[in-house]
């Protein structure tokens, strides 16, 4: 894929960049390593102030960040000001904490006595240079959950971006720049893929963390466990949208939720609810709400402020999610509404709001990821049937259930296979929680403690008596 900015609104190429060469990559790579063994010195309130200037600056150019992010892949400029936003706030959350986070342990003195020691402390220290290979979909919030805490851990980051948002990799780089930190902190590499397994084994770069698909996580993950480099990973999902009779009072807010959590970012969100299980007591209420709220979406310009759903990013994504769509229907699916191109819209990568019922095994948007705004409908007759079909994806990323039943929720928090089970609402990232998945969904955390910790050196600082 070429490195360009191509508006998915009306598939014109806007501007296009050269990949670095090998040299540019090699001065990259060495100076982020420089740099560590300077700013791995600097204490917490050092990094803090620098972070919190980056918060100010992203608030500051709000709106010229959200242009180029629409611009760029298609998501609403609503959208794209809230993840702006987003950002900053978990800007400041790590430089508000990550030193708390990141405080010495002291194990009990019974313990330290028993190991033989007169002291014993448990320290984090930073890794050193992480590369980060990140997605368009969130084209900020998925480089700055990784770098805030990075950051704020005393590593250095290189950011390889996707091609399609050349733009917004080019500012993150030079927001970091413009905040203060040290030349060389945080660099975006504007390469290709094929770039990647070389940075990856390169020997200066210590770890590595990829959001995105599931072939370029194992390609990651395969190149970073040949040189013994630890990895995180957060790849795809096919989050079910569990509805029990014991909501039914609440049907018309699970309803408005369920449209929110599927067409999010135009459908194109690992954590949206995909498959959606409703109890048969309540399936064809929930159903019949459902679909005319999709049906009343509004399609179009990303730019208006009335538009609820715009393109998809690229014109191969939405030939995707058609193939999906027209593989179930062949087989049998029922459209309810959408499945099709909007007539209105002749240029750009729209599709509409698709709801899909008689889903089965043999159709490939079983278990497939639908990267668009398609959902897909399942009748459950009770609990059992609920989690097992739930269970039935190679991914596990996260999950959504509405019950309000003490017993469904503990059955379901203990046999869910997804990374997070969020009740009676819907799943969405939050610094303070912490945020990955299960199979084929990756491993490791982002966020919260877990995720600053996720590129520390855990040492064990033991003194004799």
């Amino acid at each position: 894929m070429p490195i360009a900015t191509v508006d998915p609104a009306t598939g014109r190429t806007l501007k296009t960049f050269e990949p670095m060469d090998a040299a540019a990559v090699e001065e990259r790579i060495a100076k982020a390593h420089r740099t560590f063994r300077e700013y791995r010195e600097t204490d917490f309130a050092t990094r803090a102030a620098l972070l919190r200037a980056a918060a100010d600056l992203l608030d500051k150019e709000r709106e010229e960040i959200a242009r180029t992010m629409t611009t760029e892949m298609g998501k609403t400029l609503a959208a794209a000001r809230a993840e702006a936003a987003k950002c900053a706030k978990a800007m400041r959350w790590y430089a508000d904490r990550a030193e708390g986070l990141l405080a010495d342990e002291h194990p009990g003195p019974d313990d330290v006595e028993d190991s033989g020691a007169h002291r014993a402390v448990v320290r984090y220290r930073p890794l050193g240079v992480v590369l980060a290979v990140m997605p368009w979909n969130f084209p900020l919030w998925q480089v700055v959950r990784f770098a805030a805490p990075a950051l704020m851990a005393g590593n250095t980051g290189l950011l390889k971006h996707a091609s399609n948002v050349p733009q917004t990799a080019l500012y993150l780089g030079d927001l970091f720049r413009r905040a203060g930190f040290p030349d060389g902190c945080f660099q975006t590499l504007l390469v290709g893929s094929g770039a990647v397994e070389g940075v990856v084994r390169d020997p200066r770069v210590a770890a590595a963390t990829l959001t995105g698909s599931e072939g370029a996580g194992r390609a990651v993950a395969a190149a970073a466990g040949d040189e013994i480099k630890p990895t995180v990973l957060e790849l795809g999902g096919s989050d079910p949208f569990v509805v029990m009779p014991s909501a039914a009072d609440e049907l018309d807010y699970a309803v408005s939720t369920a449209v929110t959590a599927r067409v999010q970012n135009n459908g194109q969100s690992c954590i949206a609810a995909k498959r959606f299980i409703v109890h048969e007591d309540v399936y064809d209420t929930f159903t019949a709400r459902f679909v005319a709220a999709m049906e009343r979406l509004t399609v179009g310009d990303p730019m208006a402020e009335t538009t609820d759903i715009g393109p998809l990013s690229t014109e191969q994504g939405r030939a995707d999610v058609e193939e999906l769509v027209q593989d179930a229907v062949s087989r049998g699916a029922q459209a309810l509404c959408g499945a099709q191109r909007p007539a209105s819209l002749p240029e750009g990568w729209f599709y509409e709001p698709t709801v899909l019922a008689g889903v089965t095994e043999e159709m490939r948007i079983h278990r497939e990821e639908a990267f668009g705004p398609v959902a897909t409908l399942y009748r459950v007759r009770d609990l059992d049937a609920a989690v097992a079909l739930a269970n039935d994806t190679p991914f596990g990323l996260s999950s959504n259930v509405w019950t309000r039943d003490e017993d469904e929720q503990r059955r379901f928090a203990r046999d869910l296979d997804a990374g997070g089970v969020f009740f009676n609402g819907m799943t969405a990232s939050h610094p303070a929680l912490p945020f990955g998945g299960v199979k084929r969904s990756g491993y490791g955390r982002e966020l919260s403690a877990q995720g600053i910790r996720a590129f520390c050196n855990v040492t064990t600082v033991w003194f004799g008596r």
